[in-house]
């Protein structure tokens, strides 16, 4: 199978018996990198950010990775919903508290539409916890037709704080 470029969100916010968030983020990353499925991992800086959605929860740490993988999206996917499940996600609401999320943003230039994957990430352009860390790694992609390092949210840093870079 060719090459092909992904951008996968990690988050979390809550520690557990194996780790802190950024812990999770962490070992998520190397998992990556470990990987035989992955070469030229690079990823941005980590972010603190304001919980979306369901607020009356901690602050995320959030970062986002960029890979090439020989992964197809829906095995892509297993990977990913694989390290939450390592790291002992527990889906206990929608947008809720979670000690790891690893989202598939972008899949090469590839439209998925499918029950178990939606690719953009549906949200993506509405998140500047995702969009200014995808800057940070390549500010030429287009999203949706947009190039996202014109979009006023890619450069908002509101609610955002670098904690640490990579």
């Amino acid at each position: 199978m060719d090459w092909t470029t992904c951008y996968i969100g990690l988050g979390g916010n809550i520690a557990n018996e194996h780790g802190t968030p950024k812990e999770h983020l962490k070992n998520a990353i190397n998992a990556f990198k470990n990987s035989e499925y992955f070469k030229n991992v690079a990823t941005s800086s980590l972010y603190s950010s304001k919980a979306y959605g369901v607020t009356d929860q901690p602050d995320f740490i959030n970062a986002v990775l960029k890979a090439d993988t020989n992964l197809a999206p829906l095995d892509l996917l297993d990977f990913c919903q694989n390290l939450e499940n390592r790291a002992g996600r527990v889906r206990l609401r929608h947008w809720g508290e979670r000690c790891l999320d690893v989202d598939i943003l972008l899949y090469g230039n590839h439209t998925i539409q499918n029950d178990r994957l939606t690719v953009p990430h549906q949200e993506i352009l509405l998140r500047n916890f995702v969009l200014v860390p995808l800057l940070e790694l390549d500010d030429t992609l287009i999203i949706h037709g947009q190039k996202i390092n014109e979009l006023t949210l890619s450069h908002d840093m509101k609610g955002l704080t670098i904690t640490e870079s990579l």
